[in-house]
């Protein structure tokens, strides 16, 4: 049954006007992005089916827009229409961080991180450049490596902090693997770095590991 023989108050766009995002389902909500479904699904059953077949929200706009394409019913358009929001929904967690001081936003930064890192199959080191005021200069991803490991250069960390002129910075870094977990390589390069940066009197406030679903501090379990 297509969604406009719904009854009103189950159709998502007007559950939407009225009640607001937090009413609606992952489905629902992906169904007003799609605006139409298919021969036969309405766009709430494409999205259920697109949210099974990618495992969920985050994998599916995370995806490229050729994976997306291929999927019956979504052409290029509609791949590329997902690409956007998620890049919308990363440049407006970062206007809030240079408007808000990082540090006093922790769940802000993780799921910032969590989308800068969206998408990435190897493993990817990046660093997050802040002012005095901690609110955000840059995220730049300064190191790319392979599915398990990454090489890291202090000196290049150091002209990078030099170069957009930060006082703070936070690190950062996915584990590809799914597992969040602190390695003594990691703790290892912190101090390192940590440092490194204090000898330019750039300090380090955190080192995220950063997973599909989570990014976890390592200052939290006291490992900066």
């Amino acid at each position: 049954m297509p969604i406009t023989d719904w009854p009103e108050n189950e159709r998502p766009r007007e559950k939407l006007i009225v009640r607001g995002p937090d009413a609606l389902s992952d489905a629902e909500l992906l169904a007003i992005l799609l605006r139409v479904g298919i021969a036969g699904k309405s766009a709430v059953d494409l999205a259920r089916e697109l949210l099974n077949e990618f495992g969920g929200i985050h994998a599916l706009l995370s995806a490229s827009p050729k994976e997306v394409a291929k999927i019956k019913g979504l052409g290029q358009a509609k791949a590329l229409q997902f690409q956007a929001a998620l890049h919308l929904g990363k440049r407006a967690l970062a206007e809030q961080l240079k408007i808000k001081p990082a540090l006093g936003t922790s769940l802000l930064v993780q799921n910032y991180l969590r989308l800068l890192f969206s998408g990435e199959t190897s493993e990817v080191f990046m660093a997050v450049f802040m002012d005095a005021q901690n609110q955000l200069i840059a995220s730049v991803p300064l190191f790319r490596g392979t599915l398990t490991q990454t090489s890291v250069y202090p000196r290049e960390v150091v002209k990078a902090a030099l170069n957009y002129n930060a006082a703070a910075l936070i690190l950062a870094h996915n584990h590809p693997s799914g597992l969040p977990t602190s390695s003594a390589a990691d703790i290892a390069l912190t101090k390192m770095l940590k440092a490194a940066l204090a000898l330019i009197d750039v300090k380090v406030h955190d080192h995220f590991i950063v997973v599909e679903d989570q990014a976890v501090s390592m200052a939290e379990q006291g490992l900066v």
